[in-house]
């Protein structure tokens, strides 16, 4: 059931995606992004969460900074870092709470302006888990060891001079627990 989620959730932002490029893609303007120059913007993030983690969590708030290299007046690089919380939820049944995830994600990507600030995005790095769910008081054992997961996101999102809105799929894999979030990021960017 779970993977079935993921993969739905999947699918309809990549449909999403794939419509808003048809939609806008003829429309294809000069976007602000200056070659050569290099921006700075801090966000706030937040999610919802899919997959083998949806057991222990329903949100994700965080905080990132991204740097971002203008290519071409359409495409920019961009390099992300910050902290994310998985809020644990109350055991079903019992009074006991998990206790929340922590995670730093460091990820390099690619936004492409398909047309006046509007982009897509694609980003892939890691994530590494500083805490993991288990139930609060509990001492660490093997099975809330923290991992480092590879992680994918697609995105879509609105850009000018100052600001950022992007949502995206992120998608956390490895060792055998593949979870995600479907999040929103809200930044405040300016030039260097």
């Amino acid at each position: 059931m779970k993977n079935t989620t993921m993969k739905n959730l999947t699918k309809l932002l990549a449909s999403a995606l794939f419509a808003v490029a048809i939609l806008f893609g003829t429309n294809v303007k000069a976007q602000t992004i200056t070659p050569n120059k290099f921006r700075f913007g801090l966000g706030v993030e937040g999610g919802i969460v899919t997959g083998d983690a949806h057991d222990f969590s329903n949100l994700e708030l965080g905080g990132t900074a991204r740097v971002q290299y203008g290519l071409t007046p359409t495409v920019a690089l961009t390099l992300t870092s910050g902290y994310y919380n998985f809020f644990g939820k109350t055991v079903p049944g019992l009074n006991e709470k998990y206790q929340s995830l922590g995670m730093v994600p460091i990820k390099a990507g690619v936004k492409y302006f398909f047309t006046q600030n509007l982009y897509l995005a694609g980003e892939a790095g890691v994530g590494i888990e500083t805490k993991t769910f288990a139930y609060q008081g509990e001492p660490d054992n093997l099975d809330s060891q923290t991992n480092t997961k590879l992680l994918l996101t697609p995105g879509i999102g609105y850009a000018n001079k100052h600001w950022d809105v992007g949502v995206r799929y992120e998608n956390y894999s490895g060792q055998d627990v593949n979870y995600g979030i479907v999040g929103l990021r809200v930044a405040y960017g300016f030039g260097l």
